[in-house]
């Protein structure tokens, strides 16, 4: 074959898998857009009216904005990867659900789930017994969201809250069923219990406050891990049980003003060191019926009395400056709240 007719022949093959490569999707008419904001508003000043809506036409890096108002809808994130669903702010945004749906906001549906997906900024209130459920997805973060009702999920893994007002639930304020998670910097108040972590979850709760919880601020049961670091459990009618199968490190925690503090069950696994403990029928309890103190299981290097709380009346769990609990082990404070005055905290507030 002659060069000519060699020449013919490559031009043609290149001319055909050109055709083929449109066709079939393979190349692109051109650059690929960046990421989108798409932004929705009850008042139609928006690209979308609905939650749900803007959702669904989200893609691959885009970030769903909420402008304030209150949303009488639901949504869920699901086969989506890579979602930002941002509000106005906590107190500008709230999202109520529908009579006809339980629970808000949903993230994941089975079979499907969701990956990567970050949402903040907002209120999501209690829908027929729960306001946001996450199921079967994976590195969901919740910052700055208030949660009037329940937060559960369920077979999730790498998720993140933080900065979260969770409270007001009849049950559990933040329920983890077999699911891997860290809970932190958050307030968790006025619920049934606290946090319930249960099945083979693997959860991290550090520096939360949670108080006024009916019964156990936490609760670790069946076959579940736990870390508890420098948290505050006030005011509740427990600090923590640690019961079933359950292995649980329990370190830097103040747990005062509650009924009692921990509740052990002999067949979990507890270890606890440099906790601050100041409650009134008991620091340490054993299971049983009914349940027995026992003061042998309190560690050597706790720290009982008066934990001088700012004031723990009008729910501020500052430490004082002349507090007991400072540098205490490896912690320069112990609980979820550095030391302040009661001048610097009001000077603060205004």
């Amino acid at each position: 074959m002659s060069s000519h007719m060699k020449q013919l022949v490559f031009l043609s093959f290149i001319t055909a898998l050109g055709f083929w490569a449109v066709g079939s999707g393979w190349a692109d008419e051109g650059p690929r857009p960046g990421p989108r904001t798409l932004v929705v508003s009850v008042d139609g000043t928006g690209d979308y009216s609905s939650l749900q809506e803007a959702v669904d036409a989200a893609k691959k890096g885009d970030t769903v904005f909420v402008k304030a108002g209150h949303y009488h809808q639901d949504v869920t994130i699901h086969s989506k990867e890579k979602i930002r669903f941002v509000g106005a702010g906590m107190d500008q945004v709230t999202i109520l659900g529908r009579d006809i749906v339980v629970g808000a906001l949903h993230v994941g549906k089975w079979p499907y789930g969701a990956t990567d997906i970050e949402i903040s900024d907002m209120t999501i209130n209690d829908r027929g017994g729960h306001a946001v459920g996450l199921f079967n997805g994976q590195g969901i973060v919740l910052r700055r969201v208030t949660i009037n009702g329940m937060l559960f999920s369920q077979q999730v893994q790498d998720v993140r809250i933080e900065d979260c007002v969770i409270g007001g639930s009849e049950t559990t304020g933040a329920q983890f069923a077999d699911s891997e998670a860290v809970l932190m910097g958050s307030f968790i108040h006025d619920n049934d219990h606290g946090v319930s972590i249960a099945g083979k979850s693997n959860v991290r709760l550090e520096r939360n406050v949670i108080t006024r919880s009916l019964f156990e601020a936490i609760v670790v049961s069946d076959h579940a891990k736990a870390v508890l670091v420098s948290n505050t459990l006030v005011k509740n009618g427990g600090g923590a049980a640690f019961l079933g199968q359950s292995q649980s490190d329990v370190t830097g925690n103040v747990v005062g003003l509650n009924q009692v503090g921990f509740l052990i069950a002999p067949s979990s696994r507890t270890t606890t060191s440099f906790n601050a403990l100041y409650n009134r029928d008991g620091d340490y309890l054993r299971v049983g019926n009914p349940n027995q103190p026992a003061p042998e299981l309190k560690a050597q290097s706790d720290i009982t009395g008066d934990p001088y709380f700012i004031d723990p009346g009008h729910d501020d769990f500052h430490l004082r400056f002349d507090t007991p609990l400072l540098k205490i082990g490896h912690f320069p404070y112990l609980g979820a709240l550095p030391p302040a005055s009661p001048a610097a905290r009001r000077s603060a507030e205004k």
